[in-house]
């Protein structure tokens, strides 16, 4: 069943770590972790550029607070710590979770003083190759400014360790870098600390995102 970027964004998970885990710095940084990468579903464009942004990351408090923490841990890459109780009361959080993308993207634009962010929906059931690609392009423009993605997604995907993120209720995460000139992107997910980063597919993050959206520059 099709949703639109609109809809309200369920419940995504229970009984989530209250506590905050810093695990880097404030400062971009390029990317140095050795840890390999599955191969991607299918070539892209771009070369074999890669960058990683800092995160200071913190797990989201509650189970409906994930387009906050998700907007919070973006914005830590700029060096900004905003309170998550206050921008939940700016994007119109519930217990039913944050509205859409469109929700998200105005906080984005006034935490960073500058209208760099905008939403991009892919109203689709799955992500197409065009869709993809302008995904790919959007993630590496952004991080490569400094900045890092939100995306509204909903359903399973696969990482490329090959754990599954199930979220059928829909979910808010932030996407910190890139390798392989984003074919693989790295994801800070507020869910479980236990799994604050892991790399996926840009493949598997559009289809992802199918039915919902991203906030990019």
């Amino acid at each position: 069943m099709r949703t639109d970027l609109i809809r309200k964004t369920a419940l995504a998970t229970a009984g989530l770590a209250a506590t905050g885990i810093s695990v880097a710095a404030p400062a971009i940084a390029a990317h140095a972790d050795a840890k390999p990468a599955a191969q991607t579903q299918s070539e892209r464009k771009g070369g074999h550029g890669e960058r990683e942004l800092n995160v200071r990351y913190e797990a989201q408090p509650n189970f409906f607070y994930c387009g906050p923490a998700a907007t919070r841990n973006a914005l830590s890459v700029q060096g900004k710590d905003i309170n998550v109780d206050a921008m939940a009361k700016e994007m119109g959080t519930t217990e039913a979770g944050t509205n859409s993308i469109n929700d998200i993207t105005p906080v984005l634009n006034k935490e960073t003083g500058k209208n760099a962010y905008h939403s991009v929906e892919i109203s689709t059931p799955s992500a197409d190759d065009k869709q993809t690609d302008k995904l790919q392009a959007d993630i590496v423009r952004t991080v490569d400014d400094g900045r890092a993605v939100v995306a509204n997604i909903a359903g399973t995907a696969t990482d490329t360790d090959g754990n599954t993120h199930s979220f059928e209720g829909g979910h808010y995460i932030s996407v910190i870098g890139y390798r392989d000139g984003g074919k693989v992107v790295t994801i800070a997910d507020s869910a479980d600390p236990n799994m604050a980063s892991y790399r996926m597919s840009v493949d598997n993050l559009a289809d992802w995102i199918a039915t919902r959206g991203y906030s990019a520059n």
